[in-house]
């Protein structure tokens, strides 16, 4: 079960993350994108920071669908609504409980993929932050199918997100600024794609914190 307190931890995990890989994330995007992708996570993330603290009594729902909410109000570029909508859906899927079984995580991971498919209208193989995303919800799956507890499931998530996203070098970008670039595009990584393999690996330490 993924408590409201491994949830509210792994939110604050993965805000130090985008603060820790700011220039990272940013220098990805100089290159193929706006140039802003870690400037504008980061500063998503001190925002949702800011009201943490306000939600600890809140529902798991709750808690979710406001960080979608601050991200889509406080991230620029395509960021925003991306990941914010992805939080919202999540946060939906959730239905108000106390906790989340395995079942409930895996569900609200799917929801939040629904979410960006819809918004950013693509789909896996376009160079996007879904390259890295549904391969890891798919290794969670697969790991819960096979008995293993959720820690080991999204450290077997973690590494197929950076599977992920090093597969987004060897195709062609066709959504966004990327592009633009056509051909051109190849070689480099999605910074999209890359500030989701931190979400899982963020998601991989709060639960090993909880020693499930």
């Amino acid at each position: 079960m993924a408590t409201k307190a491994e949830i509210l931890d792994f939110i604050k995990i993965f805000g130090d993350k985008m603060a820790e890989h700011r220039q990272e994330l940013t220098d990805l995007d100089q290159v193929i994108g706006d140039g802003d992708h870690g400037i504008n996570m980061n500063r998503g993330f001190n925002a949702v920071g800011e009201k943490l603290p306000t939600l600890a009594d809140k529902s798991i729902t709750e808690i979710l669908k406001t960080v979608g909410m601050t991200l889509v109000s406080t991230v620029g570029g395509a960021a925003g609504p991306l990941y914010g909508t992805a939080f919202m859906r999540a946060g939906e899927s959730a239905k108000s409980k106390e906790a989340l079984s395995d079942q409930d995580v895996i569900l609200a991971f799917d929801e939040g993929v629904g979410g960006i498919k819809f918004r950013g209208k693509a789909v896996q193989g376009e160079k996007t932050i879904l390259d890295s995303m549904i391969p890891a919800i798919d290794a969670i799956k697969k790991s819960i199918r096979e008995g293993k507890p959720m820690t080991v499931a999204l450290d077997e998530a973690e590494k197929a997100a950076w599977e992920g996203v090093a597969y987004t070098k060897t195709i062609i970008a066709t959504k966004g600024r990327a592009s633009y670039l056509g051909e051109r595009s190849i070689g480099h990584q999605d910074p999209g794609a890359t500030s989701m393999a931190y979400l899982f690996q963020a998601a991989k330490e709060a639960a090993q914190k909880s020693g499930k």
